[in-house]
């Protein structure tokens, strides 16, 4: 089979049809294909850069539009299972991409087409592609077909305050939350427990209950509605 006839088959699988070509081929190139001296500018490398942020803000537009009740922390998290490496891989797996993949001789017989990193790699660097071929619309077009059915199932929000509050700490680098008993008075038949929790640089959040547990749920909430995660008359079950 011709390499003409290969990619006709690979824009068929995509859905998509280049109008330049070199485009195409340009996302299909591994350094390793190239003399040293063109390996940045004529691999796909440039190309992934531009396609991880137009697969990124597509993503992102479809959980926003899907589940318009669910909280960021979690749109955030569903947003970073989609975008990894690793669902980029799978999803260059189903296209066949690792047979298009242009690589260097040695790189071909140690099989670095079917890794991970350069599937997922390739699979940014095609959309970037698209983008630059026909503008943000198409690549959109693309994710949206190639990524619809990858899209979790999610609840409008997380019943557990503290379960929350650690996705979303998660989702900004932050460390794991803490949670820091400031004082327990009342008597031992009704006692009143403040807690505050702690994530990070931020400032700690405050909560009260009658145990450690229900004072920590509402220090979550609250650090959870003052950063703007949830909407401040929303509440959780205690």
């Amino acid at each position: 089979m011709s390499e003409p006839k290969k990619l006709d088959d690979l824009e068929a699988r995509l859905g998509y049809r280049f109008a330049n070509r070199s485009l195409l081929e340009q996302a299909l190139t591994h350094a390793s294909f190239l003399p040293a001296d063109d390996a940045r500018g004529g691999s796909y490398q440039r190309l992934e850069f531009l396609g991880d942020r137009v697969l990124g803000l597509t993503i992102a537009a479809m959980l926003f539009e899907r589940y318009p009740d669910a909280p960021e922390g979690q749109l955030s998290r569903a947003l970073a299972d989609l975008v990894r490496k690793e669902t980029c891989a799978a999803v260059a797996a189903d296209l066949g991409l690792s047979a298009h993949l242009r690589l260097g001789k040695g790189e071909q017989r140690s099989g670095l087409g079917k890794k991970i990193a350069v599937l997922g790699d390739s699979c940014e660097a095609l959309l970037g592609a698209i983008y630059r071929d026909a503008g943000f619309a198409a690549a959109d077009s693309v994710v949206r077909a190639l990524w619809t059915n990858r899209v979790p199932a999610m609840t409008a929000t997380s019943a557990d305050p503290k379960t929350h509050l650690q996705e979303w700490a998660h989702t900004r680098n932050f460390s794991e939350p803490r949670y820091v008993e400031q004082s327990r008075v009342g008597p031992d038949h009704a006692p009143v427990f403040r807690v505050h929790a702690i994530v990070g640089s931020l400032a700690p959040a405050e909560g009260q209950g009658p145990s450690k547990r229900h004072a920590e749920r509402a220090a979550a909430e609250t650090m959870l509605k003052r950063e703007g995660v949830l909407p401040t008359n929303e509440k959780n079950a205690q």
